[in-house]
């Protein structure tokens, strides 16, 4: 069967669908066939736009949604082809899918139309142009402000995300998630010291001996005693008071966490 042939088997069977009610059993074997003749058709659009990125198959599905509300949505009073009603209908729902289902990084939607417009626009004025637009021709072609251009060009990256799996070497030796980094447990040792220095510095200097003698020249309880001239029973009292001191400059750098 010709071209010719076929869309005028199609408008035909469109056209009697018209005529039935909803619930016909006939209108609903003349909708299918319909479907099933331009689902080639429709897959064949969704492919082209597949070049673009995102699964195929789901582009084809996609296209055939299209397809089915054309289908369904189509009046041949008023006297246009099936076909060039269906085609921007199917690309409208790709389309739609790219905006809304397609970025891997939730961004608002009047941002993502923007980002799409931008690129639609860049495409347009280098064929125009001859060169690559700059930011001002892209915001005065769109009619928005410079800063709204640039904010869409950044969302744009949001598009797509790398994966950490993804090989980032030229023999694919290495993966992108093994050269991020990780905390450093130094960081809360730096902060812990830079705590407990001041809260060292706040200590009587009575104090700050006990701990001295205790804990960097390793002096026992007995021989801290003897120094100071107190028991080591006394010393023993001193330096749990002093450490319970210091500890209560930690449990203080806690609290807003809380």
């Amino acid at each position: 069967m010709g071209r010719d042939a076929w869309r005028a088997d199609t408008m035909r069977a469109l056209e009697r669908m018209a005529a039935l009610p909803d619930g016909d059993t006939e209108r609903a074997a003349l909708r299918d066939a319909v479907i099933r003749e331009h689902m080639g058709y429709a897959r064949g659009i969704a492919l082209r736009y597949g070049r673009r990125g995102g699964p195929a198959e789901d582009l084809v599905q996609v296209a055939y949604l299209g397809l089915v509300k054309a289908v369904d949505h189509f009046d041949p009073a008023r006297g246009v082809g099936f076909l060039a009603y269906a085609t921007p209908t199917i690309v409208g729902e790709i389309r739609r899918y790219y905006r809304d289902a397609t970025w891997d990084v939730h961004v608002a939607r009047g941002l993502r139309e923007l980002a799409v417009a931008v690129h639609g626009a860049a495409d347009e004025l280098t064929a125009r142009l001859g060169r690559q637009p700059t930011l001002a021709e892209l915001a005065a072609h769109l009619e928005v402000e410079h800063d709204e251009v640039v904010e869409a060009l950044d969302a744009s990256s949001a598009y797509t995300a790398a994966s950490l799996d993804g090989p980032c070497s030229a023999d694919g030796s290495s993966e992108l998630g093994e050269l991020l980094g990780h905390t450093d447990p130094g960081f809360d040792a730096v902060v812990d010291h830079e705590v407990l220095k001041a809260q060292v510095a706040a200590l009587p200097e009575r104090d700050k001996r006990i701990l001295l003698l205790r804990f960097f020249r390793g002096r026992t309880l007995a021989q801290i005693g003897a120094e100071l001239d107190v028991s080591p029973m006394q010393v023993s009292r001193l330096l749990a008071r002093i450490l319970a001191r210091l500890r209560q400059g930690f449990d203080l750098r806690e609290e807003p966490r809380r």
